[in-house]
């Protein structure tokens, strides 16, 4: 048997376009202001076809004050699933000034069940399974964010 050997510089340049295509998405704050209290999140944002379908799949953990907002601009009716996703997650379901239209409390890990809220929204909020119920968060309740124009952007 014949070994080959490859210049280090090879594998590189071979590399050099995944690592492109793993850029990392943009982690914004988020509140919610439900009846109860005002809620702290630090979300990232995903805004492109690649990262919306791909989401949360094969993470193992999210902690308690992390998420991930989608962002469906133009608003539309959107049809998520579990598939791949190892976590159970709440789906807040947002419309485009901010007030929550629905909650999909604790999804199923692996699903390939459609989950979706029958109408136009603006985004998506998921959050670790549970946390809605814990924290009080419903329907009607306010998430705050400058992709709903209720919140300044940070400075860069």
């Amino acid at each position: 048997m014949k070994l080959f050997r490859i210049p280090a510089f090879a594998c590189l340049v071979a590399a050099l376009p995944i690592a492109a295509a793993a850029d990392p998405m943009d982690v914004t704050p988020l509140s919610i202001v439900s009846a109860e209290a005002t809620h702290e999140f630090s979300v990232e944002v995903a805004d492109d076809a690649e990262e919306i379908s791909f989401g949360l799949m094969e993470r193992e953990s999210m902690d308690a004050d992390k998420g991930m907002l989608f962002d469906f601009n133009p608003p539309r009716e959107p049809n998520m699933y579990m598939k791949n996703t190892l976590i159970p997650l709440d789906m807040l379901f947002i419309a485009a000034d901010g007030h929550v239209e629905m909650i999909a409390r604790n999804t199923v890990p692996g699903s390939l069940r459609t989950i979706s809220p029958g109408v136009p929204v603006r985004a998506v909020l998921e959050l670790k399974g549970g946390l809605a119920a814990e924290l009080g968060i419903q329907p009607g309740d306010t998430v705050q964010h400058p992709l709903f124009g209720n919140v300044e952007a940070p400075a860069e």
